[in-house]
């Protein structure tokens, strides 16, 4: 992650993209405002600066990716962010996730298995430490999740899970949402919102299909 220069021209490419967003379903003006307050080309290599409004994903550090604008609005829209949930991402990655629930008021707890990922949060804290102050990074293991900080109102898993996480089921609040792409037999990975019911169970709701990397157990200790 990089501070550089947000210019007119960033701007105007964010505000196209929301646009994009727009037709591609996303309605919730929540997200469109966050997508089009935070400059991603911040997350990304000065490399890529001048493509870094496009709705696609790109490489970062340890094999990773930097989620598509799509794919970070559609799961943001489907957690039903309220300003002051208390949030738990599994996958802090580029930290683009994480800036955008922050930018919709959520108090954010954001964990990360890559070391050589972890160590950059620092940089987030330089950057938008002043303006998010509610954002707190922890290096572990997601499956994991953060048992001393539990319950959470709402939980995203930004990677494909094999099953739904009980560890993390076990830290969500009566009521509150998980959104995760789980593995299926035929080798898709189906976005689901998941409910937490009174009795503990879940309500299951199937929604499209996306690729993401999977979700692995453990800490990943830099090389």
């Amino acid at each position: 992650m990089r501070k550089t220069e947000d210019t007119f021209l960033h701007k105007g490419l964010r505000n196209k993209l929301v646009e994009l967003l727009k037709t591609k379903s996303i309605t919730d003006q929540n997200v469109l405002d966050a997508i089009g307050a935070i400059p991603r080309h911040f997350f990304l290599d000065s490399a890529f600066d001048k493509i870094a409004y496009e709705d696609r994903a790109f490489p970062i550090d340890a094999d990773q990716t930097i989620s598509q604008p799509y794919t970070v609005a559609y799961q943001t829209q489907l957690l039903k962010i309220k300003k002051g949930d208390k949030v738990l991402e599994i996958g802090t990655g580029s930290m683009y996730q994480t800036a955008i629930l922050a930018a919709m008021g959520a108090h954010v707890y954001t964990i990360e298995r890559q070391q050589a990922l972890a160590l950059k949060t620092g940089q987030f804290k330089q950057i938008f430490g002043n303006v998010f102050p509610e954002v707190h990074f922890f290096y572990g293991d997601g499956f994991l999740g953060i048992p001393q900080q539990a319950p959470f109102d709402k939980i995203i898993i930004t990677a494909a899970a094999p099953t739904v996480p009980e560890k993390l089921w076990e830290q969500l609040k009566f009521k509150g949402i998980m959104v995760i792409p789980v593995d299926e037999s035929d080798g898709a990975q189906r976005m689901l919102r998941l409910t937490k019911k009174k009795d503990g169970l879940a309500k299951r709701e199937s929604f499209e299909e996306f690729s993401f990397v999977p979700m692995l157990e453990g800490k990943a200790v830099k090389k």
